[in-house]
């Protein structure tokens, strides 16, 4: 496939850790927040949830693209534990609650990314998995990191690329992926749309 790297990436997400990895890649691409309903059947897999979520956050940002020339690139995470999902805390003592559970376990990473080649009509799907391991915590040190206020909007409670470094022990799997964007499936998924992010000579 002949490569374009001038057509235009839009990133529907207003996660400044999305909007930092992406900006990584080297690529120049716009931000527009998606505010799609994210409820999803009880029913539904980890895996189901993180690409349908994807999709409808991507297709959300449509209509405010306009009729450029652009790949819209939505993206969902969430964090499971024995089959449960949990999403962002509502409050500390939800923080709480989740981080008691995740302490001393291994659970889940589950990001789903979609593309939406506006010129193709085309949407590619696809989705990563990482297995993470949580150190065992004392409850001091769950209030401690509660405090730093850094759960507040995360799925599971806790942020990799930050404070919640100290909490792991062990990850198998993407990196990225846990950060919200996992950096290799996207570039392989751009790639489809004619966008390298290695072969900058277009």
């Amino acid at each position: 496939m002949e490569h374009d790297n001038t057509r235009h990436i839009i990133l529907a997400s207003g996660s400044p850790r999305r909007r930092e990895l992406l900006a990584s890649l080297g690529l120049p691409f716009e931000v527009l927040v998606s505010d799609a309903d994210e409820s999803t059947p009880p029913e539904w897999t980890p895996e189901t949830i993180v690409r349908n979520l994807a999709v409808r956050k991507a297709e959300a940002v449509i209509p405010a693209a306009g009729e450029r020339d652009a790949v819209i690139v939505g993206s969902d995470t969430i964090v499971v534990l024995d089959d449960k999902v949990l999403g962002k805390p509502v409050d500390e003592q939800d923080s709480a609650k989740m981080l008691a559970m995740l302490q001393g376990r291994t659970h889940q990473v589950y990001t789903g990314v979609a593309c939406i080649g506006l010129a193709e009509g085309r949407t590619l799907v696809d989705h990563r998995v990482t297995s993470v391991t949580m150190r065992a915590m004392s409850e001091d040190e769950i209030c401690a990191y509660i405090a730093t206020g850094e759960p507040a909007d995360k799925a599971g409670s806790y942020a990799i690329q930050g404070l919640g470094a100290t909490l792991v022990d062990e990850i198998e799997g993407c990196y990225f992926n846990v950060v919200g964007l996992p950096l290799s499936l996207l570039s392989g998924m751009l790639s489809g749309f004619g966008i390298s992010v290695l072969n900058r000579q277009g």
